[in-house]
């Protein structure tokens, strides 16, 4: 559909006056031990006391040393990075403090229980402890959605994450069957109350689970997602008028609620309901996707005991469901950012992982995906007469798809085909081998300005200079390199600035034609001979000897690349 045929919103006045008759029911105060309880997300108070639960909660803050501390009232602070026992640690809950914040959320990082909670009883305030491991990105999302969601109307009965018990509640305050969609297009949930009327595109997403266009290029959801509230999108050919809102936290596009239109006469109080449900949406599809990330927790341990521990690489293929019998590739994917431990940087590496995710399951009906430390990985299947061809096609296809979920570029390689499972620790090697050559590649470019360096490749396109850094990180491990003559050669021209080395590179590059090396030395050929012969006399070098050519080769070779 195109948003410019999409209706006017009906009576806008009416709407606007039920919605402030209905919102006078839920001005609540909101108070920190509601926030704490709907975000569920394993926090240990340090000093719960009655009067720190019951302080009220606004806002949420992200703690900056260097802010102002303007409007930190009622504000639960996050204080990503600050450690117990730091000077930082020690002026956070000063100021918390006297600026009357409703709480503190930190990590231990090692400190004792015992020594947070005297923190917190010698400032008066509400220290939260989160977990280490926990995701400060969740969990800002989780605290903004929880402030949200305990000001708004509860929906009862429902558990938090429950997406099909939450549509069902949706569906029924609504009048209208409700679908609760992810921005990749997925559906999470659907409600199943009966009697209320659906088409034959709402059959469809509910029983592949998925829309039938991807949200990205369907005009109808663009229009939804910039709407500032719940809107009315006209029906289609035969089908039905839909209402829909987007549903965000923490600024941050959690996906969508769809409402098959009750008719004329009960859609203002629909989209009332809809524009007050949006809190809870939100906190319910941040609960939904924390479940899930149990989900992704066991997958990667799988995934990584595949890669490992070969012992039980069988019992992890076995749970995972793989098909092993054309072989796999492992492929790697990472994104090239400057820091990697901000809080954007994390939110990139997921988005990066969903992206994976999806493109694996469209090319291959399934995917086998992981998180594991900063970098993606995918386990691709070797099935049909050319598949290094489908590989190469579905690392070009995520590096295109990258710019939608980070301004930073995204690197992708596989490794090569592993025939059986014994085999995927070497696959898994070579691809972060080649992911590694092609971050060093991007790096170089910067610093030289040259044309750009590729962003995806298959092993087997970079082998040979892979392999020849395995030979110069024997040739440095074992100490094969020590006095000889580069080495040498290389002290000559550091104290006496000296070209020997650039003379002795051209030469094996040319085969020792003078007229090639004098063009690309920018020297005349006199000065070229008169080089090689100070080479050959000053190094004992017998450049006429092939095994000592090759010896000088690789050793320029391997040390060029290592630079790289």
């Amino acid at each position: 559909m195109d948003p410019a045929e999409t209706l006017p919103e009906p009576q806008t006045t009416e709407r606007s006056q039920a919605l402030t008759q209905q919102s006078g029911m839920q001005q609540t105060t909101v108070r920190l031990s509601d926030c704490i309880q709907l975000m569920q997300a394993d926090l240990v108070h340090a000093n719960p006391t009655p009067e720190n639960l019951g302080h009220p909660v606004s806002d949420v803050l992200m703690y900056d040393p260097l802010d102002n501390w303007s409007s930190v009232d009622d504000r639960i602070i996050l204080a990503v990075g600050c450690t117990y026992g730091s000077p930082d640690f020690d002026q956070l809950l000063h100021r918390a403090a006297n600026s009357s914040a409703a709480a503190v959320i930190v990590k231990a990082h090692g400190a004792r229980m015992e020594e947070l909670r005297a923190a917190a009883v010698r400032h008066s305030l509400s220290l939260l402890v989160a977990p280490d491991h926990a995701d400060w990105t969740r969990l800002v999302a989780l605290a903004r959605a929880s402030v949200m969601g305990a000001a708004a109307d509860s929906v009862s009965g429902v558990r938090l994450g429950d997406l099909y018990a939450f549509a069902n509640a949706a569906a029924s305050m609504t009048n209208g069957a409700a679908s609760i969609v992810d921005p990749l297009g997925r559906i999470l949930g659907y409600s199943t109350l009966p009697g209320q009327p659906i088409d034959e595109l709402r059959r469809i997403t509910t029983l592949t689970l998925q829309e039938t266009i991807q949200p990205a290029f369907d005009q109808d959801f663009k229009m939804v997602y910039d709407a500032p509230g719940a809107v009315m999108v006209p029906a289609l050919d035969d089908g039905m008028a839909r209402l829909a809102l987007a549903v965000r936290a923490g600024g941050e596009l959690l996906g969508s609620i769809w409402i098959i239109d009750p008719g004329e006469e009960k859609r203002v109080t629909a989209l009332n309901a809809l524009d007050r449900m949006a809190p809870l949406a939100g906190l319910h599809m941040l609960h939904a996707r924390s479940a899930s990330d149990f989900g992704e927790r066991r997958n990667a341990d799988l995934i990584r005991t595949l890669m490992d521990d070969t012992p039980h690489a069988s019992f992890a293929a076995a749970q995972l469901g793989l098909d092993t019998v054309n072989g796999l590739a492992v492929a790697a994917f990472s994104i090239v950012r400057p820091e990697t431990g901000s809080l954007e940087s994390v939110r990139d590496i997921h988005r990066l992982l969903h992206l994976v995710t999806t493109v694996c399951n469209v090319q291959f009906g399934t995917s086998h995906s992981a998180l594991i430390g900063s970098v993606v990985y995918a386990l691709l299947p070797c099935n049909g007469a050319e598949p290094r061809a489908a590989h190469g096609r579905i690392i070009q296809e995520i590096e295109a798809y990258s710019h939608t979920i980070s301004s930073f570029p995204v690197i992708a390689t596989v490794g090569g085909i592993a025939h059986d499972i014994e085999h995927l620790p070497r696959s898994r090697s070579e691809a972060i081998q080649t992911l590694h050559y092609l971050l060093k590649l991007k790096s170089s470019q910067g610093k030289s300005r040259q044309g750009k360096s590729p962003g995806v490749a298959l092993h087997e396109d970079f082998q040979i200079p892979l392999n020849l850094l395995k030979i110069g990180e024997f040739i440095e491990d074992n100490g094969l390199g020590g006095a000889d003559q580069i080495a040498r050669i290389q002290a000559r021209d550091a104290e006496q600035q000296t070209d020997y080395l650039d003379t002795l590179r051209a030469y094996l590059a040319t085969n020792g034609n003078i007229s090639a090396m004098a063009a690309e030395l920018h020297v005349h050929n006199n000065t070229v001979r008169y080089r090689v012969a100070r080479l050959a006399g000053d190094f004992n070098l017998d450049l006429a000897d092939p095994q000592n050519r090759l010896w000088l080769w690789l050793r320029l070779t391997t040390m060029d690349l290592a630079a790289k």
